[in-house]
């Protein structure tokens, strides 16, 4: 990516709250999307970030009460897409390593030696630390969608202000097992969207 792309992508990015809603992202490239999103980092590579995509009129339809005041982008974007982070994502593990010792990406003996502490490691977790985990791998996720959205000519907004209280359920979703951690609408703007300032780094930044 030139510089001036990167710089397009990262500080062209609005939060946009009014979508064009004769835009849609077809399945195959949502999937795309989210394919290269999930490229983000993640505590010992365990992925926790699952996503339901909402595009249908009944899908939003089922979000929208709990959406809160974010029902414009609820029904203008091309899609709504459920962040939820799964409590038992070291299910996965010997999947996800078995896959890399069979594309050379780690060698058996690695494997091994990680997953014999990674999973107990993860089984013994606080329900507390478990949150806490999801909720920093699954925000890494969110954010790299938000700037492969951008790659890909389409704008989004993150939504943390909506009711978690039965939204898994409403979807399908186990709720014992998958928490809601974040919403992110996506699409193409309607309007520029509001432009916004940050502190500087001599304002929050050290160095030693």
């Amino acid at each position: 990516m030139k510089n001036n792309d990167f710089k397009d992508v990262v500080l062209g990015r609005n939060s946009i709250r009014k979508y064009d809603p004769e835009v849609k992202i077809s399945q195959a490239e949502m999937n795309e999307l989210l394919a290269e999103a999930m490229h983000a980092p993640s505590a010992v590579n365990l992925q926790p970030w699952r996503m339901v995509v909402v595009s249908s009129e009944e899908g939003k339809t089922r979000l929208r009460p709990f959406i809160g005041s974010n029902t414009l982008q609820n029904d203008t974007s091309a899609a709504m897409i459920i962040i939820f982070g799964d409590l038992k994502c070291y299910e996965y593990a010997e999947e996800i390593y078995d896959e890399a010792v069979a594309t050379g990406k780690m060698p058996q003996e690695i494997r091994d030696k990680q997953l014999s502490f990674i999973i107990p490691m993860y089984q013994g977790f606080s329900n507390e630390k478990m949150r806490e985990t999801i909720y920093i791998d699954n925000s890494l996720m969110a954010m790299q969608l938000m700037l492969v959205a951008r790659a890909h000519g389409y704008d989004t907004n993150a939504i943390g202000g909506f009711q978690r209280e039965g939204l898994a359920e409403a979807f399908e979703m186990d709720p014992s097992r998958y928490i809601p951690t974040l919403i992110i609408s996506v699409g193409k703007a309607a309007e520029e969207g509001y432009q916004s300032v940050r502190l500087t780094p001599e304002k929050v930044v050290k160095h030693f």
